[in-house]
């Protein structure tokens, strides 16, 4: 199986000496941060997620330290969405209750309290999603007592919409894509006087988003705490989708370290590099076609607005990979080198080590995006996918093909693996496979598998004794803050022809 990735760097990246400067703060800012910070970190069930380090991967990709941010305990979401959708819902509420009740401040914790109910309980916000961010307002106006509803196109999952309508919002399912759900949803929300609660900012709607992504900068205070001291990364890799995710990072390094700031590597699929084509040309870039990937997190063909004046001269470079890295991404972090904690992560989760793993493939990548062996790379766990059938065909594919890996110290499943595993909650044995999952997505999931080449006869089958006996693949619920799990083994990475 051949893969692609292509890497470039930033012409109008600003030197390391450059100051973030007044213009930058006027959109992300240091009080915004801390302002996020101090709100999220009153939430119930508030924790800093796990910084993870992976000496043995940073061994076998030839890099000095490599860093795992995992997400996927955040606030039983398993995913950094909760810190933004949920933060800006809060905010909505925060300040309509000030003007209702006419008070200098009202926090979270009072929201929480139903201190001003009546005002929580008379708004309604709403937004279009594809699942995560959706998830996040709806988590969050069921924290803080105010109504949501939640557009989807027809093609999102049931599983994902059973999961934000458990969040106590109500779902609506447009017939169409994406974009009609989110015309639709501007449109119910104008005549009904909600408000709406967008990652995405455009002409004339900017401060929802800004909420956003300074909630999305707790992850990176958190980060600054978790590293030992004096010792930032020399390169981040973030995920892009459209972009608020990574321009909050590199507000929130920028203003921290300042010149020691690291270089921060936007990651896109191939299919979807919104971000990677604007650097190439200098202005945003919308990307057409179908966006079709794995990474279903990434599958954006525009970057905000916002996001791009942080990172048009913020971002030091671009990747773009191929399904085929964020596969074996999955596979390698869930049986990783000796000595590494094993994690559970998605294909959006692990595509910042994808990238890695194409470096290891293609030479000019390390080249062009100077990682040599002095490295100290952080990487964003992002988002864990709740799509338990696919996580277990990915990794039985490397159980069925046995192959060696050319990555030194990576082996094959064995006993302690499995212990591993169960160790962050996931049990072997048989079970039956996820219900929640719609059969539609079960299916779209095959397709992608065959259409990438991973299915073989020996996995078909599997999948077929799978479905029909339960054997082969765990998903057991444990509890809300524990959240859905599936546990398979991996060979470890092959090297590519």
């Amino acid at each position: 199986m051949s893969s692609d990735a292509r890497a470039i760097r930033n012409g109008a990246a600003a030197p390391p000496s450059e100051l973030y400067g007044r213009q930058r703060s006027q959109i992300l800012n240091q009080p915004g941060f801390d302002a996020a910070l101090a709100e999220i970190s009153s939430w119930p069930g508030y924790a800093p997620a796990p910084l993870v380090r992976l000496d043995g991967m940073a061994r076998a990709l030839g890099l000095n330290e490599l860093w795992y941010k995992d997400e996927r305990g955040r606030f039983g979401l398993k995913s950094f969405k909760a810190l933004g959708g949920a933060y800006a819902v809060a905010n909505v509420l925060r300040k309509r209750a000030m003007q209702e009740h006419a008070v200098a401040n009202v926090t979270s914790r009072q929201l929480v309290a139903g201190q001003f109910a009546p005002t929580q309980r008379s708004t309604t916000v709403t937004c279009a999603t594809d699942g995560n961010h959706g998830r996040s307002v709806a988590w969050g106006a069921q924290l803080f007592g105010c109504r949501c509803v939640i557009f989807v196109h027809k093609h999102v999952s049931q599983g994902r919409r059973d999961a934000i309508a458990r969040c106590g919002a109500e779902v609506r399912v447009v017939d169409g894509n994406y974009d009609d759900a989110v015309r639709q949803a501007a449109a119910t929300a104008a005549s009904n006087g909600w408000t709406v609660v967008s990652d995405t900012s455009y002409p004339g709607y900017r401060d929802i988003p800004l909420d956003v992504m300074h909630g999305y900068g707790v992850m990176a205070a958190e980060i600054v705490l978790q590293l030992p001291p004096g010792e930032p990364p020399t390169h981040v890799f973030v995920q892009a989708g459209v972009g608020a995710l990574a321009a909050a990072i590199c507000a929130y390094f920028w203003l921290h370290w300042g010149e020691r700031r690291p270089s921060l590597i936007v990651v896109e699929p191939t299919r979807a590099d919104c971000v990677y084509q604007s650097v190439v040309a200098g202005s945003p870039v919308v990307v057409g076609g179908t966006l079709e990937t794995v990474m279903a997190g990434l599958a954006c063909g525009e970057v905000s607005e916002l996001a791009w004046e942080i990172l048009h001269a913020g971002a030091t470079g671009a990747i773009a990979i191929d399904d085929a890295y964020a596969l074996e991404a999955v596979r390698v972090l869930a049986n990783p080198v000796s000595g590494d904690t094993p994690i559970v992560a998605g294909e959006t989760g692990g595509s910042g080590l994808a990238a890695l793993l194409a470096m290891r493939d293609y030479p000019a990548i390390r080249e062009t995006l100077a990682l040599d062996h002095t490295a100290r790379v952080l990487l964003l766990g992002k988002v864990y996918e709740e799509r338990h059938v696919f996580f277990a065909h990915v990794v039985h594919h490397e159980l069925m093909e046995r192959s060696r890996s050319t990555l030194h110290g990576v082996h094959r499943i064995d006993l302690p693996f499995l212990q591993r595993l169960h160790g962050l909650g996931v049990d072997g044995g048989p079970h039956r496979l996820h219900q929640e999952e719609s059969q539609d997505q079960r299916q779209a999931d095959q397709r992608l598998i065959r259409r990438r080449g991973l299915q073989s006869e020996c996995l078909a089958q599997k999948v077929k004794d799978n479905q029909q006996a339960g054997e082969g693949c765990h998903a057991q619920q444990q509890g809300r803050d524990q959240g859905k799990k599936c546990q398979q083994g991996y060979d470890g990475p092959r090297k590519r022809p």
